[in-house]
């Protein structure tokens, strides 16, 4: 969260269930199987276990997926398991209280391990825990990690520090891949590579003998904008066709327009066609820090 905060948007600019619904048909109808909800933080959404049990009604939705804080999760657990809700990822950046008031400006720590304990109950495997990495904070915790996966069955995912609006990053603060990789190799010398499917955006692996595993999502050192096939539509109806890109297609408007379904997928055609090769096009980490974007906040990963 920006020290500042962010601005709060108006809730009439933001879609509304039965919007949502529409242009998650409209996906599903042109083939888009996994929906992923995400923040934002998606359970301050107050009909959002209404609003899973309605995506996976849709024909061709086989899954559901949630990617929140945790902080209130423990709430709402049980029933968005019973709604459809078959992923579910949590943010964690460290291991340590402190350290995580910090970084959220907030208490919680406590809740947000129980909300992991009580979702690896009702049987998520892997559960993933999301953990942006960044020198002088939490590097020195990646060892912690991935020895957190002896005993419990998660997929802990190291994310590379990206550039967006109001986190200042730099590239003193970037640790990259291959440098988290031999910080564990000298602790777990035994690591082993796992398989990745062909869309996956998370290199994985695991030390034998342990529950769970990790993995790293290398978007900076070594992105995988080529076998990307994500689509981000945001709070308010923008559709972006790249994380990294700064230009939005507002499907909110099309759909207060009543415009058709048909025109509307045109409409998702046509952006799909124009995405850049790679990060936006903005050709590398140094060039993406100085484009303008909307904050990770307003866009959800």
């Amino acid at each position: 969260m920006p020290e500042e905060g962010v601005p709060l948007q108006p809730s009439g600019d933001l879609l509304t269930t039965p919007e949502i619904i529409r242009l998650a048909k409209l996906f599903a109808s042109a083939g888009v199987k996994r929906i992923r909800l995400t923040g934002g933080e998606p359970l301050l959404r107050r009909d959002l276990v209404e609003l899973v049990a309605q995506l996976r009604a849709i024909p061709g939705i086989e899954s559901v997926g949630v990617t929140t804080n945790g902080i209130t999760l423990h709430r709402k657990l049980l029933a968005l398991q019973q709604a459809g809700v078959d992923r579910l990822n949590i943010s964690l950046d460290t291991l340590q209280p402190e350290k995580f008031a910090h970084i959220t400006r907030r208490q919680g720590f406590t809740r947000v391990m129980n909300s992991i304990i009580e979702a690896q109950a009702l049987g998520y495997a892997p559960l993933k825990l999301n953990c942006v990495v960044q020198r002088h904070f939490n590097l020195d915790e990646i060892v912690g990690f991935v020895a957190f996966t002896e005993k419990h069955a998660v997929d802990v995912r190291f994310i590379e520090w990206m550039p967006f609006d109001s986190n200042r990053w730099n590239d003193e603060t970037f640790v990259p891949f291959k440098e988290m990789m031999d910080i564990i190799k000298a602790e777990f010398p035994t690591v082993k590579k796992l398989q990745d499917g062909a869309n996956d955006t998370s290199k994985a692996f695991h030390v034998p003998g342990f529950s769970g595993q990790f993995g790293f999502i290398t978007s900076m050192s070594e992105h995988f904008c080529g076998s990307c096939n994500r689509l981000r539509l945001t709070a308010d109806g923008n559709l972006k066709v790249c994380l990294f890109g700064n230009t939005e297609v507002s499907l909110r408007d099309a759909v207060r327009y009543n415009i058709a379904d048909k025109d509307i997928r045109d409409i998702v055609d046509i952006a799909v066609k124009r995405k850049k090769f790679a990060l936006g096009g903005h050709g590398d980490m140094y060039g993406l820090s100085k484009a303008k974007n909307r904050p990770m906040i307003l866009i959800g990963g």
